[in-house]
């Protein structure tokens, strides 16, 4: 179980719990096994990662890669259905997995327009952090880390907001509801380790989340040792289901997450700044999808 759970990006616990249970049935299904068509809530699956990481590498840009068939994915299919000459209906059947892998192994092994339009907005976007709308989540006794983070946020003029709970769907629908341009969680855990994790999966990467999070392992704090954090790329479903740049930070044990908060803070608000003032800072006010 923990090798398949290290295997998804997931927490390494060995319990099936009801996020691994999900991430094991989606792991059962192959490309042409199933139709795939656009469903509420939306049909899941390493066929559906399989489908998008392919429409990517032909230049029909589905979004990122995160196997779920949501609207973005249904708009980039039916646009390669128009194109190959298929009925454009946006239901993935055998026709339309015959032609596409038939052109995918045509196509090369690179990363696909999705990273390299990831790539390009995030070296010409909007970099003023007054321009910044950013959720602020903890998922359970951090959550003065959390508001204060929030506050100070706002206090350098970020638009600001934190949401509270166990729930990562409800983060994730709030990040997205607010339109956010970056998501940053808090976690608790009893280990005296620091864990940053954004999302990550073969064959795509978030350069946004990836690089929020190497400006706050760059930046971290008191108890921890710079060289003391690992960067973790995950598919953990905060990171998955919400559609802006993500990190997920774990930090324990509370006790002295709780003594060092100011600190944490301070460097907290440090890295934001550089992630939005430098080159590769955040993208542009309008341009609000996850890549």
């Amino acid at each position: 179980m923990r090798e398949f759970q290290r295997s998804r990006g997931l927490s390494e616990d060995g319990v099936c719990d009801e996020v691994t249970w999900a991430s094991l049935v989606e792991a059962g299904w192959v490309l042409g096994d199933r139709l795939i068509s656009h469903t509420a809530p939306n049909m899941r699956g390493d066929d559906v990662a399989e489908l998008q990481a392919n429409l990517a590498r032909l230049g029909f840009d589905c979004g990122r890669v995160d196997g779920i068939y949501g609207p973005e994915t249904v708009a980039a299919l039916r646009d390669f259905q128009r194109n190959s000459g298929l009925p454009d209906d946006g239901v993935c059947g055998r026709d339309t997995v015959r032609v596409l892998m038939t052109l995918s192994r045509q196509s090369g092994s690179g990363p696909g327009v999705v990273m390299v339009r990831e790539a390009d907005r995030f070296t010409t976007g909007d970099r003023s952090l007054g321009r910044l709308r950013i959720v602020i989540g903890e998922f359970g006794g951090l959550g003065a880390l959390a508001r204060q983070v929030t506050v100070a946020l706002r206090q350098h003029a970020a638009s600001a907001t934190t949401v509270d709970g166990s729930d990562a769907s409800a983060h994730a629908a709030l990040a997205n509801r607010y339109r956010a341009h970056a998501y940053l969680g808090f976690e608790a855990i009893d280990e005296s380790v620091s864990t940053i994790h954004h999302y990550c999966v073969p064959g795509f990467e978030s350069t946004g989340g990836r690089l929020l999070s190497e400006q706050l392992a760059t930046n971290v704090p008191r108890p921890w040792r710079r060289e003391d954090v690992v960067r973790v790329g995950t598919r953990l479903p905060i990171l998955r289901e919400t559609r802006m740049p993500a990190v997920l930070w774990r930090m324990g044990p509370i006790n002295t997450v709780v003594a060092e908060t100011p600190s944490i803070v301070r460097s907290v608000v440090v890295a934001v700044e550089r992630w939005v003032r430098s080159s590769s800072g955040p993208p542009g006010i309008d341009d609000l999808q996850k890549r």
